[in-house]
């Protein structure tokens, strides 16, 4: 009996076996990258130079280890040549590293470039030959501010009920519609940008912006779980903020617009509105403190320059750390050291200031003022409480002042703070306080109701509202006039200043609204009037129960009031009034949860051009006057032709009624033959409306 053998049998053909089960190996260079602009260092400096470059990699969400790199030497000289090999695991980690490192500045005088092991051979034999490139058709991008161009100069808001977001146009009764309806699912708010080119959706996985004529997404932020945002001013910037802290989870997308290793446990981040990408990283926990965040927080934590050039956050009782942007470097590389410190707030940059830096009447442009920026300190040891007026980045104290307690409120131009008792000592307690836009007057509410801090079930709590005006004679403020026994909690001026809304909000037994002028005898102020208050006039007032949220429209003509169910349940819905305190629209919607006015941008035109506007508004309100005649008379044609309908239909009703009943076919009465019909048609001849304007 014979052995078996091993041999093969070459009779049958074994390729396609070989060919699915032939092992590939992977001989090119794809996934080494060559790191230039580094220092020139000795072998004594070797490792430290590793480690640092390591952390850099990370920084930008690269993970390398000192084992993959490679560094050459001059060993003539024992110095490194200035450039390293990085071997990575594969080809999209050299990718990611050549997308987040090249041109990335290491030092002050270093900045890396990162390029492809196999370009470098590709580039020495580049032709240079120069070919011209195939050109492309060009696609214009939607303008994201088309709104402003709507011919009837009409405003924008949205709505958001139950799952439903509705954009509305707003003008005239003929005039308002729905101008979109988007397919938004599964958020919690939305929330517009502060000159109202972008409104963004908080979702589970981020935020979205939305924008433009068709309202295609702009722009999108992976932050889990956010809870908060807050734009820049010039919308630059974007703030996210989640209760959860950051996670990477192993084999996450790395990359500019992700979060990397180093941001874990961070709660608050800040993005590049246009780039998308993730500038920084913060702990809403105090430097060196571990301790959980509070339920109560302070939002927005970080605080923006009215520029967007800075961006601020305080470390309460220790120091105001400010950054500069793009970079999020700290300004100076060191904090405002301020012990005790409690609060700050930037100084708004007013229209002078912008009409200064981009004059448009031919003029060179002024040399911007620095930022400004107050800050509070309570009594510490020997010191008194104070505020502190501190121009940025020059650091220069402005002005100091001593007081026992603080709360920093800007006038929306930068003109004037105002802090209590600096102005007026009140042995009531301040409730709320609001300086009239572009002006020179404010108002505060204040009280002295036992009840105030705890009241019962039912309590209303009583309060004052005091208005007060700038006396240039003086120069102090002056008491104008004080409205004693009221309810109102909340003062609401018209974006254009003098018109002003008294409001109850919050209250389950009042909710009332008083609609306030304080220039209704206008010439008062121009002959220089000796009776300060006189021109405070009660225009209207009004009811909207339950209402949680009061907001004028950019034009300062319409008021709206919501009632939102994340406070209540009962009677959730809007409306909207004139600046008198007319009802113009009243919309009861269960599940109803937000109203917001989407902002104008800052107008485009010179005070000269605001002038002229104004000196011949008269001419202008011609044309406006013909177009509301001819709007009433289309109306009144419609109401005709509505009405002449309905007769004729009533007519034709009847006759089917007479023949089904064969009451045709019978003899009929002198008095059953007939019947009339009249048509009463109410034309308005003349309507005169006056109304008051600054």
């Amino acid at each position: 009996m014979s052995e078996p053998t091993n041999q093969i049998d070459e009779s049958i053909d074994y390729s396609d076996i070989e060919a699915k089960y032939q092992v590939h190996f992977d001989e090119s260079f794809d996934n080494v990258v060559v790191v230039d602009g580094l220092p020139v260092i000795d072998k004594a400096k070797l490792d430290k130079l590793v480690s640092k470059v390591v952390k850099e990699f990370s920084k930008k969400g690269v993970l390398i280890k000192a084992d993959d790199i490679s560094m050459p030497w001059d060993n003539a000289a024992g110095k490194s040549k200035g450039y390293m090999f990085v071997e990575f695991r594969n080809v999209d980690d050299a990718n990611l590293a050549i997308a987040n490192l090249h041109n990335h500045p290491f030092d002050a005088k270093h900045t890396f470039k990162v390029n492809y092991f196999a370009d470098i051979e590709r580039y020495q034999d580049f032709d240079e030959t120069y070919v011209e490139p195939e050109q492309e058709e060009y696609t214009p991008r939607e303008h994201l501010r088309a709104w402003l161009a709507d011919p009837q100069g009409r405003d924008q808001y949205v709505t958001y009920r139950g799952d439903e977001v509705l954009i509305h146009w707003h003008g005239k009764p003929s005039q308002c519609e729905v101008a979109y309806k988007p397919e938004w699912k599964d958020f919690l708010y939305v929330a517009w940008s502060p000159s109202g080119t972008y409104v963004a959706t908080l979702h589970r996985q981020g935020v979205r912006l939305w924008g433009g004529p068709s309202w295609k997404p702009q722009q999108r932020f992976a932050h889990p779980l956010v809870k908060l945002i807050d734009f820049s001013p010039c919308e630059q910037y974007l703030v996210t903020w989640s209760n959860e802290p950051i996670v990477v989870p192993e084999g996450a997308t790395q990359g500019p617009q992700y979060f990397s290793p180093d941001d874990e446990g961070n709660n608050i981040a800040v993005w590049n509105i246009k780039s998308g990408d993730l500038l920084r990283t913060f702990s809403t926990h105090s430097d060196g403190d571990p301790t959980p965040v509070k339920k109560q927080m302070q939002w927005p934590a970080l605080k923006w320059s009215p520029d967007d050039k800075y961006v601020a956050r305080i470390t309460p009782g220790q120091m105001i750390s400010v950054h500069e942007l793009p970079s999020m470097y700290l300004q100076g590389k060191k904090s405002l050291k301020i012990e005790g410190v409690v609060d700050f707030e930037w100084c708004p940059l007013g229209e002078k200031d912008k009409e200064d830096a981009n004059p448009s009447n031919g003029k060179p442009a002024k040399k911007p003022r620095e930022n400004m920026l107050a800050y509070w300190t309570p009594e510490v040891a020997n010191q008194p409480a104070r505020v502190t007026l501190m121009a940025f980045p020059s650091r220069t104290i402005l002005r100091q002042k001593n007081l026992f307690n603080c709360k920093l409120y800007w006038q929306n131009q930068g003109d004037f703070l105002y802090y209590p008792v600096e102005v007026v000592e009140l042995k009531d307690t301040v409730m709320d306080f609001s300086w009239e836009p572009k002006g020179e007057r404010f108002a505060i509410v204040s009280s002295s109701d036992p009840n105030l801090g705890n009241p019962g079930p039912g309590i209303t709590i009583k309060t004052d509202v005091s208005f007060y005006q700038l006396d240039h004679g003086k120069n102090d403020f002056r008491l104008l006039r004080t409205l004693s026994s009221r309810t109102s909690n909340a003062i609401r001026w018209s974006p254009r200043g003098r018109h002003v809304v008294l409001a109850t909000v919050g209250s389950s037994s009042k909710s009332e609204l008083e609609f306030w002028d304080l220039d209704f005898n206008s010439d008062d102020r121009k002959e220089g009037q000796t009776e300060w208050g006189t021109g405070i006039q009660l225009l209207g007032s009004a009811d909207h129960y339950g209402v949680t949220d009061v907001e004028w429209d950019p034009s300062g003509r319409y008021l709206a009031t919501s009632a939102s169910a994340w406070t209540h349940t009962l009677e959730n819905g809007y409306a909207i009034w004139d600046f008198r305190g007319q009802e113009l629209v009243k919309n009861i919607q269960d599940r109803f949860k937000q109203f917001i006015w989407r902002p104008r941008p800052p107008t485009l035109l010179s005070k000269e051009k605001q002038k002229q506007v104004r000196r011949n508004l008269k001419e202008y309100s011609r044309a406006f006057d013909e177009e509301d005649a001819a709007e009433e008379s289309n109306v009144s044609a419609e109401l005709i032709a509505h009405r002449k309908r309905l007769v004729d239909e009533w007519n034709a009703w009847r006759l089917l009624r007479r023949k089904e009943l064969g009451s045709a076919d019978r003899p009929q009465s002198k008095d059953e033959s007939k019947e009339e019909i009249e048509v009463w048609i109410d034309e308005v001849i003349e309507q005169t409306e006056e109304v008051v304007v600054e």
